[in-house]
């Protein structure tokens, strides 16, 4: 059974994989220790096309990621409490020199770059830590202190950065602390930033958009579980650091593995040109909602004429649709927010933001700003223009190509996002899943189709040749649809396993994203090794779980009910919890799982009271039912079976489930 798995703010505490014993595939001639196979010929060819028009010389980034370097440790490795690698920047010194044949080059050019790490001076009184973490840790001088945006995803990724950081900066104190956007690689870190004395942390201004602690901590909360199953695809987790396997995400080097925290807004921006004035230094905010995230903001400093583009603009094209899953983003918003900031802040002399590394100068810092607002612009208006003349997603997405002038720029580049899903994206938006053609309206499901596609095929002998034969002339996307097939119809034979595999090597291997070679080289792992998993850490997000409102985890756990096991089954349940002073009811009724805040309910079946922390601990799966019947923090008034049955309706998750084979 396909089951669910927690979500990307979780995700980022992944642990070392599990895995589920099958029957191995055969490595092929060639293949490595991990059992990836060797670039082919096709594969080469492919690359060289592929990139023969990219100016792979240019220097400009390769000057600018080094600029104003203060102090670098290409070994960098952070470590978690327990000793395990929270960050391992060290396991990436393979990338260096020309790209192996393995590798598009100009993955392996966005590669190098992200792999230059350290603490850097943006401008006068603005530094960055860049290179501890996915994002960036940026550092601006105030009267009496620093303010810090976006303190990384993890207490012990913060942390380390924070000493680099005062190693050279001194020790005044944190004044303030600026959230651009509610993505936890870019709060997550904060207590590391934050004093420990509650007096202190008191002090310290905290400046967010409008709905980040909505957005924060309950983005992920109800298809959070499948959310981060796909994640462990679309970062390579479980893959090696070889030129085989995992080289970068685009944005950054990957994800890290500490403990996720968060802290309460103190401040919030809300619109367009509000001004700030945070430690004697001017501060003007542009609300961009629904452009990246749900809830961001950039921001200028009019003093130092250098404006946060937060992640509204990175050096990569960005992904207007994620492949872990999650609402598609308004490219038509993004690019107008882009637009908009061409025009408030027109005198702009340096652009830095939460990834990747700044832009100097006003001439090329308005053409990299113009070149990422028409990127999107013209995704999301060649999506449009080609719906409206009938084509389908796929078939746009097989047409439209950037023009030149804006393909020819790296920052442009499918390094994170891609213009092919992209454009699907776009289409979602406007038009949903369904592309009208009625054959798609009600399709088989995938065993079932594989099955009937295998038999229409002459069996999965003649599968196995026909896919050979598409292999041998390089036709690697059309091998990968009847192997799929095959896979799904017969997952226990091996040899289509491995066949399938080898193909997703030499997709993996021309891909320019690093999210798509990472979703193709896990698949082949997943076809070769059997499933890795995605196991957490749940102490790791710990300060995290804390702060989501309850009832969002009662509304996620409508989710999790077995409706079918629910049918004709009617109770309700009071959830008084005695340190919070609320109530919330949960009622059941039509194998449906209702909930509401407010006073108890005088007809329920039990009213169960219980501390947060004790809660926490059941959604978590550390209490189980012994502590739940004896628990001193938990107490019943009414029939505990009750409850107990209540509670036996809800199918529970462990997010093991199988994504290339049924």
């Amino acid at each position: 059974m396909r089951r669910m798995q927690r979500g990307m703010i979780v995700a980022l505490t992944l642990t070392a994989a599990c895995q589920t014993p099958v029957a191995a595939p055969k490595s092929a001639p060639g293949a490595d220790a991990a059992g990836f196979t060797a670039p082919s010929q096709h594969t080469r060819d492919a690359i060289a096309e592929l990139t023969k028009d990219l100016a792979l010389a240019d220097q400009q980034d390769f000057e600018d990621v080094k600029h104003g370097l203060i102090e670098t440790d290409p070994n960098l490795v952070i470590k978690t409490a327990d000793g395990t690698p929270s960050w391992d920047l060290a396991a990436y010194s393979f990338v260096q020199g020309q790209a192996p044949d393995s590798v598009n080059p100009s993955l392996w050019r966005q590669a190098q770059l992200n792999g230059v790490s350290g603490l850097f001076q943006v401008a006068e009184g603005i530094y960055q830590v860049r290179g501890y973490d996915i994002s960036n840790m940026s550092w601006i001088r105030g009267h009496e202190g620093w303010i810090i945006v976006d303190p990384l995803t993890s207490e012990e990724n913060a942390a380390a950065a924070v000493q680099l950081a005062r190693k050279h900066l001194g020790n005044d104190p944190i004044t303030a602390v600026i959230f651009t956007h509610s993505h936890a690689d870019h709060f997550g870190g904060v207590n590391a930033v934050l004093p420990t004395d509650a007096a202190a942390r008191a002090k310290v201004r905290i400046i967010a958009p409008r709905r980040f602690m909505e957005e924060s901590t309950s983005e992920n909360v109800m298809a959070g579980l499948a959310m981060g199953r796909r994640g462990s695809f679309m970062f390579g987790i479980n893959l090696p650091r070889t030129a085989r396997g995992h080289v970068d995400t685009g944005l950054g080097k990957g994800i890290q593995r500490g403990r996720v925290g968060i802290a309460a807004p103190t401040e919030i921006i809300d619109h367009t040109s509000q001004t700030l004035d945070i430690d004697g230094v001017h501060f003007v905010f542009q609300f961009t909602p629904d452009a990246e995230a749900p809830a961001e903001m950039t921001f200028y400093i009019p003093e130092h004429k250098a404006f946060c583009g937060a992640e509204v603009v990175t050096h990569t094209l960005h992904n207007v649709y994620t492949l872990r899953g999650a609402k598609v983003r308004d490219a038509l918003k993004w690019s107008g927010y882009i637009d908009e900031a061409i025009g408030l802040f027109p005198d702009v002399e340096v652009v830095f933001a939460s990834h990747n590394w700044p832009v100097w100068g006003n001439a090329r810092v308005i053409q990299y700003l113009k070149g990422q607002r028409d990127t999107y612009k013209y995704i999301h208006d060649q999506t449009l223009r080609l719906a409206n003349l009938g084509l389908t997603p796929r078939e746009i997405a097989e047409q439209v190509e950037l023009p030149p002038s804006l393909a020819k720029q790296f920052a442009n580049r499918g390094y994170y996002g891609t213009v092919r899903h992209n454009v699907k994206a776009v289409y979602q938006l406007y038009f949903g899943w369904y592309d009208s053609n009625p054959a798609n309206l009600d399709p088989l499901p995938p065993v079932d189709e594989g099955k009937k596609y295998v038999e229409a095929m002459g069996g999965a002998a003649e599968v196995k040749k026909k896919a050979h034969e598409a292999s041998e002339r390089g036709d690697y996307r059309w091998a990968a649809t009847l192997l799929d097939h095959l896979v799904f119809a017969a997952p226990e034979d091996a040899e289509a396993r491995g066949q399938l595999a080898d193909v997703y090597d030499q997709l993996g291997y021309r891909a320019e994203s690093g999210p798509w070679r990472d979703e193709y080289l896990t698949g082949a792992l997943e076809l070769r090794r059997g499933i890795q998993g995605t196991p957490i850490s749940l102490g790791a997000t710990a300060g995290l779980l804390q702060n989501i409102p309850v009832e969002n985890f009662f509304t996620a756990m409508a989710t999790l009910l077995n409706g079918p096991k629910a049918v004709g089954q009617e109770k309700i349940i009071n959830f008084v919890f005695t340190d919070l002073g609320e109530t919330h009811v949960l009622s059941l009724e039509n194998a449906v799982l209702h909930h509401h805040k407010g006073e108890a309910d005088p007809k329920a079946n039990a009213t169960v009271r219980l501390t947060h922390d004790f809660f926490l601990k059941m959604v978590t799966g550390q209490a189980g039912l012994r502590e739940m019947i004896f628990s001193d923090d938990l107490k019943v008034d009414g029939s505990r079976l009750d409850v107990l049955s209540f509670l036996s309706l809800f199918q529970k998750a462990d997010g093991q489930f199988a994504i290339v084979t049924p």
